[in-house]
């Protein structure tokens, strides 16, 4: 046995023990714990925003802490409510009654952009599941991480919870991820991370929870407040420096209002670029070995970015756009940048702005994200329609907005559903309700909608070998 299958074991071995107390408690003992381990989190999500800067050098730690809030205090809000234990709901009148159960250990990767905010998000959801967590952090990232964890556990064990509900892999290795991954106790992987790590997860063998990349493509229609959606866009690109996969790729507009927006966008800190320092950008931003952004720019300031290139920016300068006149791999910029970066796109029409975020989409955000900003509900409607994305998010900051509960309901998540274009399972913001299995109870009841075939006499007939007079099915 090699010494990555044996960890393997040993893990989940303590998980599957853990599984089997956690499927015992009721709703009040689960719900006690995940209490504890929110105000636990929510504590500490000043200093843990401070050690995922430091380790990683990404972002803007005071946005990090924004993010450790969303990952808690609206998380919690979100599934305090919710029943994950025993009967859930009871209809009388099908006889349908339905119970939860948890499904067992679950594998949780953890990505370098959001490392400590996506462990407190998880680990919430799954405690309120009932589930047993195993947590893999991004190399860099995994002194934030194991803090993040090390926090959570002592207070769920606080709180009641089982010896090993939560646990960390201790050592990096592709072989000891895929030793977890088709491990055969394991009951699920929530996989937030890179293309190649989301494929792995989905051939596991196991069942998978996966999220793709986003290539946001933001759609400023003519009938939009300008100054108000370029406002919204660069708060957005610029929050912990573009880090979200939710956050704006790329600005559509049409030729008639171009000019109106590229001077909103410089004066509200937006810089154009020019041709010849597009290619200076390009490479630098994108990574020539495999096509993808280049991990030495995720994350960073535009001044960094731009220092780094040979690019000189005038002062009070937060987001470089660079006009392009194409999609795809001659022109990079048109690709998934997690950094404040953004492409710009001046097209002759309507339909061509709307054809040309429908390509972006496709280019790398298959079901993932879009955004428009317009006040022609018609034009927002047509739109969402024709896109193919699982969020639309309308006159709303597309970071924010995607990971929900800040400017509208959808669930907050740093988990976000792809759907099957993005070879995800869903396209909803994964949360508490997605990681638990329904039993179903159904007690015998009249299918009204079944009237017309009695069963009844239909075995009766069919195994007495009585020939039921035909005149019954006439009167029934």
């Amino acid at each position: 046995m090699s010494d990555f299958k044996k960890m393997a074991d040993e893990m989940l071995e303590k998980a599957q023990i853990a599984a089997a107390v956690f499927q015992q408690l009721d709703q009040k003992q689960t719900d006690r714990i995940v209490e504890k381990v929110f105000h636990a989190g929510f504590n500490a999500r000043i200093k843990l925003a401070k050690m995922a800067h430091e380790e990683t050098g990404m972002g803007i730690w005071q946005h990090k802490v924004l993010k450790n809030v969303i990952a808690t205090q609206l998380v919690y809000e979100s599934i305090k409510n919710l029943k994950t234990a025993g009967v859930i709901s009871e209809n009388h009148l099908t006889g349908i009654t339905e119970i939860a159960q948890p499904l067992g250990p679950i594998f949780a990767i953890v990505p370098v952009t959001n490392p400590t905010s996506t462990v407190l998000y998880k680990t919430l959801i799954c405690l309120k599941s009932r589930n047993p967590v195993i947590f893999s952090v991004h190399r860099n990232a995994v002194n934030a991480g194991k803090e993040a964890v090390r926090i959570c556990y002592e207070a769920a064990l606080e709180a009641g919870a089982p010896d090993d509900c939560l646990q960390i892999v201790q050592e990096h290795s592709r072989d000891l991820t895929h030793a977890i991954m088709t491990h055969a106790k394991l009951a699920l992987i929530l996989a937030t991370g890179g293309t190649g790590l989301v494929r792995a997860a989905y051939s596991s063998g196991n069942p998978a929870i996966g999220v793709g990349p986003g290539n946001v493509p933001v759609f400023i229609d003519k009938s939009a407040d300008i100054p108000f959606a370029v406002s919204s866009v660069i708060s957005s690109k610029t929050f912990d420096n573009g880090t979200i996969c939710a956050s704006e790729q790329s600005i559509i507009v049409e030729k008639k209002i171009s000019a109106k927006v590229m001077a909103e966008f410089k004066k509200q800190g937006g810089y154009f670029l020019n041709p010849e320092e597009v290619k200076k950008l390009e490479k630098v931003a994108i990574d020539p070995s495999s096509g993808g952004m280049n991990a030495a720019i995720v994350g960073k300031p535009a001044s960094y970015i731009a220092d780094l290139a040979g690019i000189m920016l005038p002062e009070n300068v937060h987001l470089m756009l660079a006009p392009l006149s194409g999609i795809g791999k001659d022109y990079p910029i048109s690709c998934e940048i997690l950094a404040p970066i953004l492409g710009y796109f001046e097209c002759d029409s309507y339909n061509d702005a709307i054809k040309t975020c429908i390509d972006l989409n496709f280019l790398g955000g298959i079901e993932h994200t879009a955004s428009i900003y317009a006040n022609d509900d018609k034009r927002i409607m047509e739109f969402a329609q024709i896109m193919n994305a699982g969020r639309i998010v309308v006159n709303t900051p597309s970071s924010q907005g995607a990971v929900g509960w800040t400017y509208n309901t959808l669930a907050p998540s740093l988990t976000l559903g792809c759907g099957t274009g993005g070879k995800n399972i869903t396209t909803e913001n994964i949360s508490a309700q997605h990681l638990i299995n329904i039993q179903r109870v159904a007690r015998r009841r009249p299918n009204y909608n079944f009237h017309n075939f009695n069963l009844d006499r239909y075995y009766s007939e069919k195994f007495t070998g009585k020939n039921l007079d035909s005149a019954y099915y006439k009167n029934q």
